[in-house]
């Protein structure tokens, strides 16, 4: 598609403490390949080196703006928002780096009039050990291709935070971010398909993001993101009884119930039944089940990977998916859900290690 007309971008970047990576982040944005951008970067608070490491690159053209207290990525975004004048808003988290041509390309989908916001294709960059590789398959099987099913309908559910674009005046529409959740990109984007917009996505407009590198910060981050996903459901869940938003009604929000409460519980289930096969002798047959079941991940596993154009060795991850890796998040999910609806748990954000 030609583009005869280049809208003006401004790229948010919220930072809280990010100076093992924030450097890189800007350095990665300057690169980008687009004609009319401003770079905003939003110090939230930080008591390391962070605004110090980002003032360098204000001869560069890139502007800061320090807030003295944290007080959280959706308050550093709408702060970021008071400065931004272009007609495009993207967003990037402070660990990530964003592709040369990605901007192009999400200009490409905004040249429909009915878009209000489009999602990247989120990769990760470290993958240097079991949990990591497991990571990147899991966004590539799990994010991209249920993604791509959603983005026919216009109802993608997540507009991921390290790359994500919005038309300017459909943000201010719908009241910019809200506070209340710890996962500001999927309330923006229900706030965003109960007000009619249609939401979509890309594939080849990719960001690479730093993921968890031990076992103890992927916990702490599947928690804050299940948490906050539990806490957006509840605020929103007048979706699941009104049919008059549509596809979001009947898909987008069925879909994300299935996969936090339904398939984690349903999970306890399996691993009773698989536990009670092998104490009752029937171990053999129970194998040849898991064996099915693997088979078909690894075969779906490899379909998403050709797909996405991504490593082919990372096939060998895929029992995981099956039992181990998959077990894990579902014990999040299940404790999520717990410290939501039952303990009332106080939430608060989670910081992880960053390796940079």
């Amino acid at each position: 598609m030609k583009i005869s007309y280049w809208p003006s971008i401004s790229i948010i970047v919220p930072a809280h403490n990010e100076e093992k990576v924030i450097e890189r982040c800007i350095k990665s944005l300057l690169e980008i390949d687009y004609p009319k951008k401003e770079i905003i970067v939003v110090d939230d608070g930080s008591t390391d080196r962070t605004y110090r490491l980002v003032k360098r690159y204000s001869a560069r053209g890139v502007k800061v703006l320090r807030r003295e207290r944290a007080g959280g990525k959706s308050v550093a975004l709408n702060t970021g928002m008071l400065l931004a004048r272009g007609e495009i808003i993207v967003t990037c988290d402070a660990d990530s780096i964003i592709s040369r041509d990605a901007l192009k390309a999400l200009v490409k989908r905004f040249q429909d009039p009915t878009v209000m916001a489009v999602a990247g294709n989120v990769k990760v960059l470290n993958r240097t050990n079991l949990i990591t590789k497991c990571q990147a398959l899991e966004y590539i099987v799990n994010e991209n291709v249920y993604r791509r099913v959603f983005d026919i309908f216009g109802v993608v559910p997540v507009v991921p935070g390290p790359l994500a674009a919005f038309k300017r005046r459909a943000l201010r529409e719908i009241g910019l971010y809200d506070k209340d959740t710890l996962t500001e990109d999927f309330d923006i984007t229900l706030k965003m398909l109960k007000a009619g917009k249609v939401v979509q996505a890309l594939s080849n407009a990719i960001v690479y993001t730093e993921a968890p590198a031990t076992w103890k910060d992927f916990y702490k981050q599947r928690l804050r993101w299940n948490r906050g996903t539990f806490q957006t459901l509840q605020k929103h869940w007048n979706i699941f009884r009104r049919s008059k938003f549509g596809f979001v009604h009947t898909l987008t929000f069925p879909y994300v119930l299935i996969s936090m409460l339904f398939i984690p519980f349903a999970s306890i289930f399996t691993i009773i039944s698989l536990i009670y096969a092998i104490l009752s002798g029937l171990g053999l047959q129970a194998l040849y089940v898991m064996a099915g079941f693997m088979l078909l991940q690894a075969t779906y596993s490899l379909l998403a990977i050709q797909m996405d154009d991504e490593d082919l060795k990372l096939i060998v991850f895929s029992p995981l998916f099956v039992i181990g890796y998959k077990e894990i998040r579902n014990f999040i999910k299940i404790k999520s859900f717990l410290d939501v609806f039952l303990f009332k748990k106080e939430m608060r954000w989670e910081r992880i290690k960053r390796i940079g």
